[in-house]
């Protein structure tokens, strides 16, 4: 451990207080994807106090970058924490006002962010670093609320519903070289990440025709009928996914009908298609598609399918000997997981799209327990999982932009990008589909007149 090294620690700890404040403080106002407006603000005023010299709002709706020198060349190094939260109301900790809870870990990252940017905007700690820091809280990784952010496209105020995939497309990553990602794990301190699945996401809207549904359902198309015939039709394609394509499929139900009494005559299901490669997605996307058209078609009823780019699945990228290093300084000398690349997990994060772009290092701490996603999600180590975080980040930046930003360079140099950025805009863009079925009307009469309900 160097002299610089040993006082980026000091500068966490010093500040120890401050960053679990700002962490319980997100924790208890969590907001969802592409509305986090008080996180926000509540980050841009941290990075405020550090007088840094160029700070960027609203970006993607809500993402704050802020700058931590000007005038300086590459790299350029992200820092980057994520916003939002899920909707989970029976989260102890949920935010009323919003019904969301950060039951995935997400303030911890803004947390470590903001622990980071204390430490590395001391004028001697900047000053040995060879390039640029960003220090980047990005909006709606969780990806939820489809029809809300259709009303955002709809509005242009977004074409894409993750906050990393939306901030390539606008260019807000153009000046970033590389990007060191975080998050919690009940599994604790580990460096590096294995593969994951990426998805497509879609919205299915089955259209019938309202009739009472005691008098006079005969006169009526049930929406919910062909909606359901729609959903067996999937399951019978469960064995034609092969089981190293990691193939899931997830809906709910938005709108279910309005009335018992009433022929349900528009359902509405939210649906995330997911898998390992991408041509396992389009192959599942396409199974799906057709079993929701095929119920309609068995009822009568319409069927409208869109479908717009989700994810892309993460890379699969080993740990790096620099980040390890400054996980193992931050730790105290506690033993730093290597993360096998060759493991795969079924659930998927945006951080895959920017891999795809540039080079990501990915680390995770832990001082949490219960089940992610879930009301029984828990911090129960707020030293690991804010402070320590907040090291690593720190420390691994100062490792990768130290002399020359040698580390740094050579990782660029030897990363081999999938997409450039107007690429990756293409190929998303081709994702958007829209598809339509009408619904089959014949006059059937009238029933006679029945009060009765």
């Amino acid at each position: 451990m160097d002299h610089i090294e040993e006082k980026i620690i000091r500068q966490v700890e010093k500040n120890r207080e401050e960053i679990i404040r700002f962490a319980r403080d997100i924790y208890a106002h969590a907001e969802l994807g592409f509305k986090e407006t008080r996180s926000a603000a509540k980050f841009e005023e941290q990075m405020r106090a550090l007088k840094l010299p160029l700070i960027n709002r609203e970006l993607a709706v809500t993402g704050v970058k802020a700058y931590l020198k000007t005038g300086c060349g590459e790299p350029c190094l992200a820092l980057i924490g994520e916003l939002d939260a899920l909707r989970i109301p029976t989260h102890p900790y949920a935010n009323p006002e919003t019904q969301a809870a950060h039951s995935c870990g997400h303030h911890a990252q803004l947390a470590g962010v903001v622990g980071a940017a204390i430490a590395l905007a001391d004028v001697e700690v900047a000053a040995a670093l060879d390039g640029n820091v960003v220090f980047f809280a990005v909006p709606a990784e969780e990806y939820g609320e489809i029809s809300f952010k259709n009303e955002l496209r709809d509005a242009g105020m977004i074409r894409y519903g993750g906050g990393k995939c939306e901030l390539i497309r606008i260019g807000a990553f153009d000046d970033i070289s590389l990007s060191i990602a975080h998050h919690s794990s009940n599994e604790g301190l580990a460096v590096g990440n294995g593969s994951s699945n990426g998805f497509v996401s879609k919205i299915v809207r089955i259209l019938g025709r309202a009739a009472h549904a005691a008098a006079g359902p005969h006169l009526g198309v049930n929406a919910l009928n062909a909606a359901a015939l729609g959903h067996t039709a999937m399951q019978f394609h469960r064995e034609t996914y092969r089981d190293e394509d990691s193939v899931r499929i997830h809906s709910i139900i938005t709108k279910g009908g309005d009335q018992v009494n009433v022929i349900p005559d528009e359902i509405t299901l939210e649906i995330q298609v997911r898998g390992k490669t991408i041509e396992a997605i389009l192959d599942a996307n396409r199974k799906t598609n057709r079993s929701y058209m095929a119920g309609a078609y068995a009822l009568g009823a319409g069927c409208e399918i869109e479908t717009l780019p989700g994810y892309l699945p993460m890379i699969p990228t080993p740990a790096h000997p620099a980040l390890v290093e400054a996980a193992g300084l931050a730790s105290g000398g506690a033993a730093v997981a290597l993360t096998n690349p060759g493991t795969h997990g079924s659930a998927s994060s945006d951080v895959g799209d920017l891999q795809h772009i540039q080079p990501v290092l990915n680390f995770t701490t832990g001082g949490t327990t219960g089940a992610y996603h879930s009301p029984l999600f828990e911090i129960v180590d707020e030293e690991e999982a804010y402070v320590t975080t907040a090291k690593i980040f720190a420390l691994g930046a100062y490792r990768l932009l130290k002399d020359k930003a040698a580390v740094a360079r050579e990782i660029i140099r030897s990363y081999k990008p999938v997409f450039t950025r107007a690429t990756y805009v293409a190929f998303m863009e081709s994702l958007i589909k829209k598809e339509r079925r009408d619904i089959e009307l014949p006059d059937r009469g009238h029933v006679g007149d029945t009060a009765i309900g």
